[in-house]
């Protein structure tokens, strides 16, 4: 459902080329973010008073940005620009979790912000959907939380862990002899990233719309949810932010008014409502990139709005999409397009 890192890992996560990057631009992007752009299409920083995450300045949607530029399509450079100037997350791959986590935490150490990771590597993720897959057993699966871990040390990092992982157990999709291990590799994975000096955790705990908050809460406290710093709602969805905030808000109220981020990355026009409803999620057409990330947000339980799903990147092989995770220009263009 929501990212086929294995696929495309030789494309993006090369933390080594992320990092040579973000340091050659580093003395020119730690303040406010460059609007205007320059004939290379630079993205610097986002204010960090209001933005205090890391832009990739060599990130997917910036390099499309760079061709539009240097091609002289300034139309939709600009639309491109709607999405690169903006802190997205960066979904750690399977192959080398302590290089990834190490490049983008030191680059977005160098620009004095926050990197915002998303760790998505569960055994037996997705329910053999778009994005099965994930790590081969548990053993695995914990020591690639390690090697994050050792990657991210003690800078500042704001982790999404595992996206529909308690979701799937709360709504039957993962078959039962998978739940006991799930919970508990879940609860080992807060323990190693909370042991870190600097890094939030936020477990993933579903969007408004796949049902009511009590039937999620059971499996959030087995998932460990207390040891967390909180919970994100919406992540890859397209529920609005109102109506994420009334969610989070229910859920907060049962956890002891625990804190929420929500995903704002393509919610602005809200869930698609045509069609087939199993497959709504899933590239629907007519959406429109949502709130800007910031921690200025519409509720003191609400500590960020957040791109987690980067904007321009499949769900899957749905109404002509690439595979999950593989980026779609045409898409990226229709989300900046339909947006204010």
């Amino acid at each position: 459902m929501y990212d086929s890192r294995g696929a495309r890992s030789s494309a993006r996560a090369s933390a080594a080329a992320v990092l040579g990057a973000a340091l050659l631009l580093a003395g020119c992007s730690s303040g406010g973010g460059d609007k205007n752009g320059d004939s290379g299409g630079r993205i610097t920083q986002q204010p960090k008073a209001a933005d205090p995450f890391w832009v990739n300045p060599d990130g997917t949607a910036a390099r499309q940005l760079t061709a539009y530029t240097k091609s002289g399509d300034k139309t939709k450079a600009e639309q491109l620009r709607k999405i690169a100037e903006q802190p997205t997350g960066e979904w750690i791959g399977p192959e080398n979790p302590e290089k990834e986590a190490r490049g983008f935490t030191e680059a977005a150490h160098k620009s004095d912000r926050t990197a915002l990771l998303v760790l998505y590597d569960i055994p037996h993720r997705d329910c053999g959907q778009y994005s099965q897959g994930g790590a081969a057993d548990g053993n695995a699966y914990r020591a690639w939380i390690d090697g994050v871990a050792q990657g991210i040390e003690d800078r500042s990092a704001i982790v999404i862990l595992e996206p529909d992982a308690v979701l799937h157990l709360a709504d039957g999709c993962t078959p039962a002899q998978f739940h006991e291990e799930r919970y508990d590799l879940l609860k080992g994975a807060i323990a190693k990233l909370k042991s870190l000096k600097n890094t939030k955790v936020y477990l993933d705990a579903g969007n408004p719309g796949w049902g009511h908050p009590d039937q999620i809460l059971q499996p959030l406290q087995q998932a460990g949810i207390a040891q967390a710093d909180g919970f994100a709602v919406n992540v890859s969805n397209f529920y609005s932010t109102q109506d994420s905030i009334a969610y989070g808000k229910q859920l907060s109220s049962k956890l002891g008014d625990k804190h929420f981020v929500i995903d704002t990355s393509r919610n602005g026009n809200g869930p698609y409502t045509s069609g087939d409803p199993a497959q709504r999620w899933c590239n629907p057409p007519g959406r429109a990139l949502g709130e800007p990330p910031t921690t200025k947000t519409a509720d003191p339980l609400v500590d960020a709005y957040l791109w987690v799903k980067r904007p321009g990147e499949s769900d899957g092989t749905c109404k002509g999409g690439p595979k999950a995770g593989d980026w779609w220009t045409s898409y990226a263009l229709a989300l900046a397009g339909n947006s204010k």
